[in-house]
This record gives structure tokens, sequence and C-alpha cells, in this order.
């Protein structure tokens, strides 16, 4: 069932910022072709920019790309490319560059994911996590550096959670692969401050319409009960994610970096565990 969530367009958008906010840049966007990056791949679009959706499997991308053109009116470019090899991100990087001149912003938005207790957890399913969340966002962000940033600037994004802000159960390799993500960011921000170049992270909590939200189990654990539990008391949507990177992904953000803009409804300053929730959940899996 978590493969079958359909991605669409918007049916309708107010926009918080001018629509012009991104107008002559060129994003990338890793796992851009569903879920959040899909989502911010049209915000960014009906911004007036030009984004290039990187995926392992290009029908993805390619029918996603189809979607975001005749929505937004933008141009979107398909392109296939796994973030754990290095000489793909690099060919990829290339491509981009040969094709649109520059890239502005860098959304590292590709992750691996799924439950299952620690003691459990294949050494190999722990190394595969990071492999596409800590060492592909590190791979894409360098590989984007070397080739163009380091001249002229930009913009880097990472989608990071919040599971390790207070420890959830079941989630030892993604918790701990973001936040490495996220120690990374600021080391980053620092580095490459000088060269013009802002890193951040935005960390989503529970968003609805989403494969992670299904496959993580959210459609059980979200209901009367533990909305009550989310300060503003209502689950987080695709949009909430994407516009909170399109603020720091633009010159609207200018003089931020090396930070984490946590979208979670105040969920993570709530102390509410759910591991109880989980564990009856994870019994009849």
């Amino acid at each position: 069932m978590a493969d079958q969530v359909e991605d669409s367009c918007l049916s309708s958008y107010d926009h918080f910022f001018r629509p012009d906010l991104l107008a002559g840049k060129v994003a990338f966007i890793t796992g851009g072709g569903s879920g959040i990056g899909f989502t911010i791949a049209e915000i960014f679009m009906r911004h007036g920019c030009t984004a290039v959706i990187g995926s392992r499997k290009l029908a993805r991308v390619q029918k996603a790309a189809d979607k975001l053109e005749k929505a937004t009116s933008q141009k979107c470019f398909p392109l296939q490319m796994d973030v754990r090899k290095v000489d793909q991100v690099e060919a990829a990087v290339k491509l981009i560059l040969q094709k649109f001149k520059k890239i502005d912003i860098v959304v590292n938005n590709a992750a691996g994911n799924f439950l299952c207790p620690a003691n459990k957890l294949s050494y190999n399913g722990m190394k595969t996590v990071f492999e596409i969340d800590t060492f592909g966002t590190f791979n894409v962000s360098k590989a984007v550096y070397n080739s163009w940033f380091k001249d002229h600037g930009g913009s880097v994004v990472n989608i990071t959670a919040t599971l390790h802000h207070a420890a959830t159960p079941f989630q030892c390799h993604a918790g701990s692969a973001k936040a490495a993500i996220e120690a990374m960011t600021r080391h980053l921000a620092v580095e490459w401050g000088p060269d013009g170049v802002r890193l951040n992270c935005v960390a989503p909590g529970a968003i609805k319409d989403t494969v992670g939200f299904s496959k993580l189990g959210g459609p059980q654990l979200v209901g009367e009960t533990s909305l009550g539990k989310i300060p503003l008391e209502r689950v987080g949507t695709r949009r909430d994610v994407a516009d909170a990177v399109l603020y720091l992904g633009s010159n609207a953000s200018s003089y931020v970096t090396g930070t984490t803009l946590v979208v979670d409804g105040g969920s993570w300053m709530s102390g509410a565990t759910v591991l109880n929730d989980m564990k009856k959940m994870m019994s009849k899996l």
C-alpha cells in the first residue's frame, strides 16, 4: 500500500512570496519524482524556477516532470541517477551545467527508511540508509560545490527529520543518518560560507500523503489521541514542507545558514512518546 500514494499537483496555489521569487533560477532536487520532493519541485516551479529532478527510476521522474510542467508551465528536466554512486552524481551535475549553464539551489531529498527494532536491524540495512541519506547528501553537495558553487555561491537545503530529537523507537538507522546530516550541514556551512554558499536543513514531522507516512505507520499512529500530542493538532502537508524549503532556498533567507527549520506542528517539543503505540503496530506486522 505504501507505494500506491499518487503524486498530484496542487489544484490551486496562493503565493506567500512573490510569484517571481525564483525566476531564472535552476534547482537540482534529488528524490524529486515523488512525495515531498515532487511538491518541492512544484512550489519552486510556481515561483519561476527551472527544476531538475533526479531519481534511480527514470520512468518515475519522467512521469513527474510531465505533470509538473503541465501544472506550472515551467521547465522540469528528469534525470536518472543514484546518489550513492559518485560517478553518477558527478555525471549528473556535469549534464545539468551543460544544459542549463548553472545551478542555484540544491535540495537533498533522496532518502530510504523502514520500521525495524535496532536488535533486528541488519548491518547492511544500517549501511544502506546511511549510504542513501548521509553519504548521498554529501556526494551531491560536494559535486555541486566543486563544479559550480565554489566560484558562484548557492543554497543547499537538506531534508532531515525529527526522529533523533526525541529518539524515535524503531528508527535508530534513519534517525542516526539524519542527525549526521544536520551535523554535516553545520560543518559545511562554516567551511563554504566564505564562498557564498548557504546550507540549511528542513526537518519534517508527520506529513500525510507520502510513502513514508504510510510505510512508517502514520495512519495507524496519528488518530485523535495522537493528534492531541501535536500542539497545532493536525498532520503536516507536503506544501508545509515545500514552503519552508522555498524560504531557505531563496534569497529571503540570505543571512541564514547552518540551521534546521523544524516543520512538525511543534510535536518535537511536546515530550510525547509513541513507543507503546508503535509496539502494538509492530506486533501486527
